[in-house]
């Protein structure tokens, strides 16, 4: 099928963790024979920030983010046999929501595919005329990073035809083990951005421990930090491009998991960094959240912290030998069950039966 996606950036991560997910994606996606052409704004500086240039597996379209950009592009979703508008695109969200329903074929399928499910259910609830309220019904379905039977029901009430979640996974050719380097050398690193919604829980996880474990070394990674009080012993690196993935979580002692607020509260909802620290194979530590135990097996995988007091205990007690068995063990259960080969493979079957019922509705 001929796909026009409509996201926020394939090519920069910068202030996009929805990046890898959808390479990840998409890569598989054309594996299986799909085409497709990734619509994204130029906007918040990304393509100045690039990670990677475009790929062979997708044709990448960075369009001015005008009125005038935003017009030509819409014309380009009439040409496609799916039509997918991502929540999240930073820039005109609203307008590209209703553009893609105007612009797509009859016969297209019309896809939301929400990368922040938590939070748009939120904002829905709490604005009654939301505009993805009164679009959800022209949608053929809408597919979610995340969030489980809590989200399905949810965005099923709100008048979706159709819900699925479609979880973060790895993608083994980008993540995967490499040699320590000693730039991203410590006891505990956390890699995201500083949000609204994640800057307590970073306060409460990291570095109120950080502040009572002195003799302890940590590393703080994403944009936004740079005014942010933290003690000696916490080193700030700023954004960190996906190509240093692997060395900052092949060097830490251990990686650390903070899910946002919205995140946490709903569950079933595993961030992107999970998967990328298992692919290389590091020792993982998450915050708590309903659902872990779908993806990695606590314990054995993954260690659960359900406030700071307990990644103190966890670092005080962890050795390196314990670090490496369960870093491996995740890595193992990951690349078995959790790769974006396998989500690419779901995507196509909803893709073709959507299809098909399509058809066969208009022929009746």
């Amino acid at each position: 099928m001929n796909i026009a996606f409509y996201g926020s950036s394939l090519l920069s991560s910068y202030w996009n963790g929805a990046a890898t997910y959808y390479r990840g994606l998409l890569k598989n996606l054309f594996d299986l024979g799909h085409s497709v052409t990734f619509y994204e704004p130029d906007a918040y500086q990304r393509q100045d920030h690039r990670d990677m240039e475009p790929p062979d597996w997708a044709q990448v379209v960075v369009w001015p983010a005008t009125p005038e950009g935003l017009r030509h592009v819409l014309t380009r979703a009439g040409d496609a046999d799916v039509v997918i508008k991502a929540s999240g695109v930073g820039v005109f969200d609203d307008e590209l929501l209703r553009g893609v329903l105007a612009a797509a074929r009859p016969q297209a399928l019309r896809i939301y595919w929400d990368v922040d499910a938590p939070a748009t259910l939120a904002d829905m609830r709490a604005t009654p005329d939301h505009p993805l309220r009164s679009a959800l019904p022209s949608f053929d379905m809408v597919l979610t990073y995340g969030g489980g039977d809590p989200v399905v029901r949810a965005y099923e009430k709100l008048g979706a035809r159709f819900c699925a979640p479609v979880y973060n996974a790895l993608d083994p050719d980008t993540h995967f083990p490499v040699p320590a380097e000693p730039r991203f050398a410590c006891d505990l690193a956390f890699l995201g951005n500083r949000l609204p919604d994640r800057e307590h829980r970073v306060e409460t996880f990291f570095l109120a421990p950080a502040r009572r474990m002195r003799e302890k070394t940590f590393l703080l990674g994403g944009n936004g930090w740079g005014d942010h009080a933290t003690p000696p012993n916490v080193r700030r690196t700023g954004h960190v491009f996906t190509r240093d993935h692997n060395a900052l979580n092949s060097s830490a002692g251990a990686v650390l998991n903070i899910a946002r607020d919205s995140m946490a509260a709903n569950g079933f909802s595993p961030a992107t960094r999970v998967f990328e620290a298992a692919g290389a194979d590091a020792c993982l530590i998450t915050d708590a959240w309903e659902g872990i135990d779908m993806f990695l097996a606590p314990g054995r995988d993954i260690l659960v912290a359900r406030d700071g007091a307990d990644v103190e205990a966890i670092l005080a007690e962890l050795t390196p030998a314990q670090a490496r068995a369960m870093g491996e063990a995740a890595g193992a259960r990951i690349r078995r069950e959790h790769t974006y080969a396998q989500r690419a493979a779901q995507v196509d079957v909803l893709l073709r039966r959507a299809a098909e019922m399509k058809r066969e509705k208009a022929a009746s």
